[in-house]
């Protein structure tokens, strides 16, 4: 299982991944710069491989997808390691591709999954730089996956691709969302009458908080209300100043990166996510799963993920005013906003672990077939 081990989306699903293959039997390695934040290594079918980059000075920039490769072949060889499961395109699939080579001349024919994640192919794959090498990639990879419909036909769109694509959605354990806290701890963050509104991200422009801050201010006209902004990111300050612009210092809450977002969704009634771009929407499933409605924009995946007036509200990107009315809507009174967190709760299982996991077995289970004829 080759990922970035960040708090972003694809570390996260290819984290989840292996640990739910290593409670099903298999036997998983994790290959990255370090380790994941969501992994624990507590499986004894779970292993962890550091990518260590040595530092030349003949090198202006590291080569760590020479360094990746290179990791890949030991690691396969010494742990007779079936196959390669790679988690964005770059650059994991061009690295696992290279692996794959070096493993072929030696007479071992690995075969590489790739699954396509999102900025991987509509913002970082699209350069002319990197389009090329990722297109070639994509095309030699045994299988390759996407985690929406939607991400799917933006890389038909955007490259000239001749390998089938299939669609795994991401997933989620509904096990850990079951509520365990017999105390949220609710108060600590908002008064009783007021309705807490949250929004997880790595704040970056494409999660457009400027409108978040916009349609919260809106709505506490109406509801008093919290906003707890949760994450770290280029974004974070502009959002600061105009909070502070709009008289709202004492409403909003910057938690910066946590690592107890479930607790925090625990006592959460409404979720946010205009994003201009949002290939799947984890965070938008991860709220839906802890039984908090949503607010989105109708980009990308989002509308395979939130259900328009069932687990929440679909938008167009910037209609700001709508979604605020919107989210009006779910706080006004008890009543309606209890059915949009059941509704949510219950739109958020179909993509529970044992429902998803098994296709990615298929998957595997074909590629190594194909192997076996090579």
């Amino acid at each position: 299982m080759v990922c970035y081990p960040t708090f972003g989306g694809s570390g996260v699903v290819a984290t989840e991944l292996g640990v739910a293959l290593a409670d099903r039997g298999h036997e998983v390695h994790f290959i990255t710069y370090k380790q994941p934040v969501r992994l624990d290594l507590i499986s004894p079918n779970i292993y962890f491989h550091e990518v260590q980059v040595p530092d030349y000075a003949l090198f202006k920039y590291q080569p760590y997808e020479l360094a990746l490769s290179s990791k890949l072949l030991d690691t396969v060889r010494y742990y007779n390691i079936d196959m390669m499961h790679v988690h964005y395109a770059i650059p994991h699939a061009y690295a696992g591709y290279m692996a794959k080579k070096m493993l072929e001349d030696e007479g071992l024919y690995i075969p590489m999954v790739t699954t396509l994640h999102g900025t991987d192919i509509t913002l970082v794959g699209n350069h002319p730089h990197y389009k090329p090498a990722v297109t070639f990639s994509i095309n030699n990879s045994d299988k390759v996956t996407s985690v929406s419909e939607s991400l799917k036909k933006d890389t038909l769109r955007l490259f000239s691709i001749n390998n089938e694509i299939e669609v795994v959605p991401n997933f989620i354990d509904m096990k850990k969302y079951e509520k365990s806290y017999t105390d949220c701890q609710r108060e600590l963050m908002a008064a009783p009458e007021e309705r807490i509104i949250t929004h997880v991200s790595n704040l970056r422009p494409v999660k457009r908080l400027i409108d978040i801050v916009q349609i919260f201010a809106r709505v506490q006209k109406e509801i008093p209300s919290k906003l707890l902004i949760v994450g770290e990111g280029p974004e974070g300050d502009p959002a600061k100043a105009l909070v502070e612009e709009l008289g709202l210092t004492d409403k909003v809450v910057f938690l910066g990166n946590s690592n107890e977002v479930d607790k925090i969704l625990c006592f959460t009634d409404l979720f946010l996510l205009p994003s201009e771009k949002e290939s799947f929407g984890l965070a938008a499933l991860e709220a839906m799963a802890s039984g908090v409605p949503v607010i989105s924009s109708n980009a990308g995946g989002l509308p395979e993920v939130n259900l328009d007036g069932v687990s929440g509200y679909l938008s167009e990107i910037g209609a700001v005013d709508e979604m605020a009315a919107n989210a009006i809507k779910i706080l006004k009174d008890d009543a309606t906003l209890k059915v949009f967190k059941k509704h949510a709760k219950k739109t958020a299982e179909r993509f529970d672990t044992t429902n998803i996991v098994p296709f990615y077995e298929k998957i595997y289970e074909e590629a190594l077939s194909k192997a076996l004829v090579k």
